[in-house]
């Protein structure tokens, strides 16, 4: 080939295209649209390192376990806009110091955060497909299955843990057994989501006893439940771990009308402080959310007023 004018070669056809950057997590399809890759144990493997590499740099990025708490409660990818609790304990942007406020990039981060968990869980779907369609049923079935579990619990993503805890429950610990401590992980995690968000409680005390469920926290919580007793669904929730707060939070718009409710019918005025602990909302988000129509004069809430005689 001879030299163009100046020394330069005239490139070749594809000279120009870069190659293409693929995710690895995208690199295999759903076996359910005809992708087999994940019917082979090893690739199954392989791909559930990768999976659980990608979650572990989201975790050391967000570096301490409240801000990580936080994130996770930023990015539950089914839930309904709503105002953050008052109970998180996040710095105000006032309290930081000057090189630590933070600018507009959160919001950018927080896309980015978003669809790196939602990546994450259509990976754990693609696994899932693999493990039930190659009829796997050993320690690492278990293991991955736990994982899903866990992760989506935190996001609020009932989608994909509440099939998930049905299979390992049916499926896989009737062939090879969870540890005593899994089993009762895995059901307070089914009976809390059957109370909370899907409001059957006379299934979930029907689950607790079937799988013989031993929980004083679980029990407290349905005892709540069906008392409306928000104090003790408050002083529960606080509690328990981040797993089992995340899913108390389905039940928490029920509890919290209620609460307003009693505190309509009870108190001529309340303390505004009491107020947003007992209901886990802030005054401004009870006026603006909740349609609460009553007057704040300096810290205290005027819920009714007597009338003169």
């Amino acid at each position: 080939m001879r030299p163009s004018r100046g020394g330069r070669v005239p490139s070749g056809p594809w000279g120009r295209l870069k190659p293409v950057d693929l995710d690895p997590l995208d690199s295999i399809g759903l076996p359910s649209k005809g992708d087999t890759r994940l019917l082979d144990f090893r690739t199954q493997e392989r791909y559930y390192t990768k999976i659980v590499e990608r979650y572990m740099t989201f975790c050391s990025d967000a570096g301490e376990r409240d801000e990580l708490l936080r994130r996770f409660a930023a990015l539950e990818l089914d839930a309904p806009s709503a105002p953050p609790p008052v109970t998180l304990d996040i710095p105000k942007p006032q309290s930081l110091p000057p090189m630590s406020r933070p600018s507009t990039a959160p919001a950018a981060s927080a896309s980015s955060n978003t669809k790196l968990l939602s990546d994450l869980m259509m990976a754990l779907r693609k696994l899932r497909e693999g493990i039930v369609a190659s009829k796997r049923a050993d320690d690492f079935a278990i293991q991955a299955y736990l994982f899903n579990i866990r992760l989506a619990v935190l996001i609020k993503n009932p989608e994909s843990y509440h099939p998930a805890i049905l299979h390992i429950l049916r499926c896989l610990h009737p062939q090879r057994a969870l540890t005593s401590v899994e089993l009762q992980e895995v059901v307070a995690y089914l009976v809390l989501d059957t109370a909370c968000r899907r409001r059957d409680l006379a299934e979930a005390y029907a689950l607790r006893h079937r799988y013989k469920l031993s929980d004083s926290k679980v029990d407290m919580v349905l005892g709540a439940l069906v008392h409306d007793d928000y104090a003790t669904y408050h002083k529960v929730k606080r509690s328990v771990d981040g797993h089992k707060a995340r899913l108390l939070e389905f039940a928490e718009g029920d509890m919290r009308t209620h609460t307003l409710k009693c505190f309509g019918r009870t108190y001529l005025s309340v303390g505004r402080q009491f107020l947003e602990q007992s209901t886990d909302w802030t005054w401004d988000a009870l006026r603006d959310n909740a349609g609460v129509g009553w007057q704040l004069e300096g810290d205290t809430v005027l819920i009714r007023k007597v009338k003169a005689r």
